[in-house]
């Protein structure tokens, strides 16, 4: 017999894509029961505006704004009783970012809040990643977007150290990375090796998730280095056409996931780390986590 039930919504507003993700949190005497009930996933890409332009623009900014209020209409038709939007690494470089939430708060009635690249990972983390690893080892949370990639030392369940880098799939495919920003990355990950000795890399996002399903992996099967770095190649040999026939995937999927498994192999060779958790866990999960957390608060 549930003690209480709450129907939530989280709203991922990242640099590729925008998710509505809705779930209900069943509270029994012994436990606690997260149930995704709804997913939706609109790839609008704001991130090829924002870093070629500096700012989304009109026609971008016209399809976010229908989104919203398409989510608005299906969060009301699931009863949702609480939600929280956070917008990543696209809306907060872009000049006109603020403008645009505010614009969606007013025509949308949906509050949306930019957050930052740190914040964005603690929330991912805070998803349930603490139940797929070991209290006694150190991980690196890697965090590859469209935008940027996040990344958390985690020392025996502490968090010690953190980073944003401006290192993104969109942003690699659209040539917006400063050779600077890589050069800073590598080195941070050997002053990191260096000081902690990594045991794995915990990867996160939709781009290491599909790897993962390609590999034909089972849930929490490990990925090694040596799978990722085969796999790369023999994508990287096909064209996008030749992805989308061939390796079944999708057109919003096939250009993107290169430059994603690039990083996941840069962060792997440079640390000397061999395997890669993927716990299909994102943004949306710690989301439903924070708020469900919130609201039994509330309660006390």
């Amino acid at each position: 017999m549930t003690i209480n039930t709450k129907t939530l919504a989280a709203i991922d507003i990242g640099t590729n894509a925008i998710r509505l993700f809705i779930s209900n949190v069943e509270e029994y005497p012994t436990e606690t029961l997260f149930k995704k009930i709804a997913f939706l996933r609109v790839p609008i890409r704001l991130g090829e505006d924002v870093f070629t332009t500096g700012e989304i623009g009109q026609q971008k900014r016209k399809r976010l704004c229908e989104t919203m209020q398409g989510f608005s209409y299906i969060m009301s038709a699931f009863n949702v009783e609480s939600y929280k939007a956070y917008a990543t690494c696209a809306m907060r470089e872009a000049r006109n970012g603020k403008s645009v939430a505010e614009q969606i708060q007013k025509e949308c009635d949906l509050n949306i809040e930019i957050i930052s690249g740190t914040k964005e990972a603690e929330t991912i983390f805070a998803g349930g990643m603490n139940e797929v690893v070991d209290d006694d080892k150190t991980y690196l949370y890697v965090d590859v977007g469209g935008g940027s990639t996040e990344v958390i030392v985690y020392s025996k369940s502490v968090k010690v150290e953190a980073c944003s880098f401006p290192l993104g799939t969109v942003r690699m495919l659209n040539d917006a990375v400063d050779k600077e920003e890589m050069k800073h990355f590598k080195k941070w990950l050997k002053n990191i090796t260096e000081k902690y000795t990594p045991d794995a890399i915990i990867g996160s996002g939709g781009n290491i998730n599909k790897i993962h399903k390609l590999l034909n992996k089972k849930e929490r099967e490990r990925i090694t280095y040596q799978e990722l770095d085969i796999l790369y190649e023999y994508m990287k040999s096909f064209n996008l056409e030749e992805r989308e026939r061939i390796m079944k995937l999708n057109t919003y999927r096939a250009d993107v996931i290169i430059p994603a498994m690039k990083i996941f192999l840069t962060v792997g060779k440079i640390c000397k780390i061999n395997e890669i958790i993927v716990p299909k866990l994102g943004l949306s999960d710690g989301i439903i986590r924070l708020l469900y957390e919130e609201e039994k608060r509330g309660r006390v």
